[in-house]
């Protein structure tokens, strides 16, 4: 735990007085909408603190969105955040609230102009590890406190208390940790229209049911049409239940988790909301950086065509690996390595990839089961399977420009990013029919995909990539198209932008009908 912070220890921290952000002018053939002032909610931000992909599209999302509307943003003050050397304003001191202790609100602004609102409280985030647990991976034991403080600093300022010279139009808020922040704002009474994006449904942010009097909860919240699940309260919940509008990652997700399959035990809720035309599928777009002429990481840029050039990171990652030169195809799995993806069927495929002359090479950590099984075939089979334990983002992008495919069996897939990223690179996904996957591979044209989570199923893909290897003109159609696939965020943010028009310009409507506007209920 580092040191208690006070406002003049945030203050010294600082490069300069803060600055308001600068905004990209929306050109004449982009969406013809007014500008909202929108307020993103996220436990994660890529410049300062990142876990997973959550971290990724908070920080990218906001800036795309930039051309369309004011986006700022709010995370919890961790170290990361604090620590970062941007100057803190310290704009307001919020009351406890229940269980919940005292915070202040601070507004950072970033190197390119993005405004940050931070929620400081040091007895909450100013914790070593990551942004929900310790060290060595367990949860905070109080983490329905850190992020029930985080949803209610939310709401306050979206109310409009905490900085009366910017109130948003709308909020979105994102995943568990932010869910309960669209809970407070309509137990509050607040009208402000709200987002709420599930980038996973599997983490649900759940707690005991008696923790609902610690986070000041009103009475009419505890039932099953409110936060209970199976006799626990689910912050997630919360956020699917009062938020005025839920998206996720992609259209084939948005599907799948309306059916028991893949709904968590939250798909009738899911249902009657998409019933409600009131859930959307957006997949995720990914960053610019993402470019194979530009790429500083790689060992020698290319573009679509100059395959001699790429192939000079292949030999990189075969010599990374240990591996010898060879003239068949290279296959990469970049990955945690959890049961999620899918990686327990390798052991019912290898063999047909080495007979077709190919080599794995495999960079990942997590479950020590499947690092266990991973690191077997390595031993078993070391001239044709490579296994690197952790992960190194610069040898990951040089896997993506080196390989030939990507493996990606997993189970389910919200989005994903590896099967894109793979694709600007020109190697080709080979992955289950599901989320994301579906959503982001044309099958035989931009990739692989196969329908059954069976060895047979997974083999039956890989077969088809292995004979697309065979017919080299057909090899490198495929590869062009494939680096032509991916959409940037520029273009995927597009849709948020018309769903924050369309969701504020309701509400507006809806208060000129309003006799008065309580910000507050008795509930809270």
């Amino acid at each position: 735990m580092g040191k208690a912070l006070t406002k003049e220890t945030i203050e010294s921290n600082t490069r300069g007085a803060p600055i308001e952000p600068t905004l990209i002018q929306e050109p004449a053939d982009i969406l013809p909408i007014h500008r909202k002032k929108v307020l993103f909610v996220t436990s994660e931000l890529a410049d300062l603190v990142k876990v997973g992909g959550l971290g990724d599209v908070s920080a990218a999302l906001p800036r795309a969105l930039s051309r369309y509307h004011w986006v700022r943003a709010m995370v919890p003050g961790y170290p990361q955040v604090i620590n970062s050397g941007y100057p803190i304003q310290i704009i307001a001191d919020l009351p406890g609230y229940a269980a919940l202790p005292p915070c202040q609100i601070g507004r950072m602004t970033l190197e390119d102009g993005l405004t940050l609102y931070v929620v400081i409280c040091p007895e909450l985030y100013d914790r070593p590890g990551t942004p929900y647990g310790d060290s060595n991976g367990r949860d905070w034991p109080d983490n329905h406190i850190r992020f029930a403080r985080f949803g209610l600093a939310a709401a306050a300022l979206a109310s409009g208390e905490v900085c009366p010279s910017w109130q948003p139009d709308l909020v979105h808020a994102h995943d568990w940790p932010a869910a309960l922040t669209p809970a407070y704002m309509t137990w509050r009474g607040q009208h402000t229209p709200t987002v709420f994006t599930v980038h996973n449904l599997a983490y649900q942010g759940l707690c005991e049911m008696h923790c609902a009097v610690e986070l000041g909860l009103p009475p009419e919240a505890l039932g099953l049409d409110g936060v209970e699940f199976y006799g626990k309260l689910s912050f997630l919940k919360a956020g699917l239940t009062y938020a005025d509008h839920i998206t996720t990652v992609s259209k084939t997700y948005a599907l799948e988790i309306t059916a028991p399959e893949m709904g968590c035990g939250l798909h009738g809720l899911l249902s009657q909301r998409a019933e409600n035309q009131q859930l959307s599928g957006f997949v995720n777009g990914i960053d610019k950086c993402w470019d194979p002429q530009t790429d500083s990481h790689l060992i020698q840029n290319f573009s679509a065509g100059e395959w001699e050039a790429r192939h000079a990171n292949t030999r990189y990652v075969e010599q990374l690996f240990g591996l010898q030169p060879s003239e068949g195809p290279l296959f990469a799995i970049v990955s945690r390595l959890v049961e999620q993806k899918g990686l327990d069927l390798l052991p019912g495929v290898i063999e047909q990839i080495i007979a077709g002359g190919g080599r794995l090479v495999v960079l990942g950590q997590g479950q020590p089961e499947l690092e266990q099984m991973i690191a077997q075939l390595a031993q078993r089979f070391p001239e044709h399977v490579g296994f690197h334990r952790g992960f190194n983002e610069a040898d990951a992008r040089r896997m993506f420009a080196g390989s030939d495919f990507l493996l990606m069996p997993s189970r389910y897939e919200p989005c994903g990013l590896s099967q894109s990223y793979a694709q600007c690179f020109g190697s080709l996904p080979i992955a289950h029919r599901t989320g994301g996957l579906a959503d982001t591979i044309e099958d035989d044209q931009t990739g692989f995909l196969f329908d059954e989570m069976t060895a047979d199923s997974f083999a039956g893909a890989i077969e088809r990539a292995l004979n697309t290897y065979l017919l080299p003109p057909l090899l490198e159609a495929m590869r062009c198209m494939a680096m032509q696939a991916p959409q940037y965020w520029l273009q995927a943010a597009k849709p948020y932008a018309q769903l924050y028009h369309s969701l504020a310009e309701q509400s507006l409507f809806a208060s000129l009908a309003r006799p008065g506007r309580d910000q507050r209920t008795q509930s809270l």
